[in-house]
């Protein structure tokens, strides 16, 4: 099974990895991207569980986590770029743009619940 959704969020986690990898190597950082690569990569893991879900609660409940490590993601984005250890803006803007996606997703599922 796969959904854009899905598509979207594995791309996302292995851009994550690859942005991790590179500042780890380049900057010698390695507090702000441990954090980054376990919440970047874990909204991928929460949406595949929400399509094997046990019902509409788990489903929606599995995306809401989704979505909360989504904007904790852009958050550690946001502190390596305005701290100088990355420059390159795209991946925050990827992670917006899933974190509508997402948000989207789970207003749809809420509305559908009733």
């Amino acid at each position: 099974m796969s959904s854009p959704l899905m598509e979207k969020s594995k791309a996302f986690a292995l851009e994550i990895i690859r942005v991790c990898n590179f500042i780890k190597a380049n900057k010698k950082e390695s507090v702000l991207t441990n954090q980054l690569i376990r919440s970047g990569t874990s909204i991928g893991a929460n949406i595949r569980e929400a399509f094997y879900a046990h019902g509409r609660a788990d489903f929606i409940a599995k995306l809401q986590i989704a979505l909360k490590e989504c904007s904790e993601s852009e958050y550690w984005l946001e502190l390596l770029i305005e701290s100088g250890y990355y420059h390159e803006s795209e991946i925050l803007e990827r992670c917006i743009e899933l974190k509508k996606l997402l948000a989207a997703s789970l207003n749809t599922a809420k509305r559908n619940a009733h």
